[in-house]
């Protein structure tokens, strides 16, 4: 039987202090099975981003050491931040690689919910496929008011967790958990410290607000670097390539004689992503990416085996 294997990128509300930072990412570092790709603070966002890939039960392990860290060391009554939160481990997104289907990942995400409200006694909502409610698959919807504003509405019943009583925890909010495609988180820096433009920007270019179908967008202010940011989610990168979205910001920009200051990926991100961006601004016609020498090496190196 093929081994299973997952991606996973829980979000933390901690982006300043490095010694927390630390004690959350040790057991993604120590856990067997657990791959640690990537991680990533940010003092502005006031958020850390975690990929890692493994197989489910180790993956499921390490998540669960590490958001024992975040409850202990993070209060949402003092924690400031640009990025929207509603908990001290936000968000835990479960993507399957292979060997593993997504209904499968379904289950994971479910049952790994119940077991995190249960050790942690943090209340939880099921989002993307994982949900158990349609109005529930988008992560924005859920995390509407943030923390602060659930605290006062999780008591309606429209808002009240899929695992847990209607309230919050008092210093670590509430958890969204689910299962989804692999998502690109993409950023665009603007040269302005307006931050109404990157909102309004980020309003345009997101599905909700009339864009891309595939793209979640807000706009931030970055004080420390004196600039604006275009924050977006590309969930679904073949509908929605990222170069087009940049040039839309881009564009956009322009009316108020503002320019873009550059761009950030946060986290893991899949090559074809990447190439496809790649091929455009260098304007590769019918470009193949069995001619990136690494990735046909690899292929030879799967049929070898």
């Amino acid at each position: 039987m093929a081994k299973q294997l997952i991606e996973c990128v829980p979000n933390f509300s901690e982006g300043r202090r490095q010694d927390v930072i630390e004690s959350i990412v040790k057991p993604f570092k120590e856990q067997k099975g657990c791959y640690l790709f990537d991680y990533r603070a940010d003092e502005d966002h006031n958020r850390l981003v975690v990929s890692l890939a493994g197989e489910p039960q180790a993956i499921s392990d390490a998540v669960m050491a590490a958001s024992k860290v975040a409850v202990d060391n993070i209060d949402l009554n003092t924690h400031k931040g640009a990025h929207p939160r509603m908990g001290a481990i936000d968000v835990i997104p479960f993507t399957p690689i292979s060997g593993i289907s997504m209904d499968e990942c379904v289950e994971l995400a479910r049952s790994f919910g119940k077991r995190f409200h249960e050790e942690l006694n943090v209340p939880v909502y099921y989002y993307e496929d994982a949900a158990i409610r349609p109005d529930r698959t988008r992560l924005e919807v859920i995390r509407k008011g943030q923390y602060e504003g659930l605290k006062e509405e999780i008591t309606k019943p429209e808002r009240h967790p899929d695992l847990g009583e209607p309230k919050l925890h008092p210093t670590a909010g509430a958890t969204v958990i689910g299962a989804r495609k692999f998502l690109v988180a993409f950023n665009v820096n603007l040269n302005t410290t307006d931050v109404e433009i990157a909102k309004t920007i980020g309003k345009r270019v997101r599905a909700s607000g009339g864009g891309f179908t595939a793209v979640k967008g807000i706009g931030l202010a970055l004080e420390d670097k004196g600039m604006v940011q275009v924050s977006m989610n590309i969930v679904d990168y073949d509908k929605t390539a990222i170069y087009r979205a940049l040039e839309f910001i881009r564009m956009e920009a322009a009316r108020w004689g503002v320019t873009v200051n550059g761009t950030e990926v946060y986290g893991m991100i899949p090559v074809a992503a990447m190439l496809d961006s790649a091929a455009y601004y260098m304007q590769i016609d019918d470009f193949d990416p069995n001619q990136v020498l690494e990735l046909k090496l690899l292929e030879l190196m799967r049929e070898e085996n």
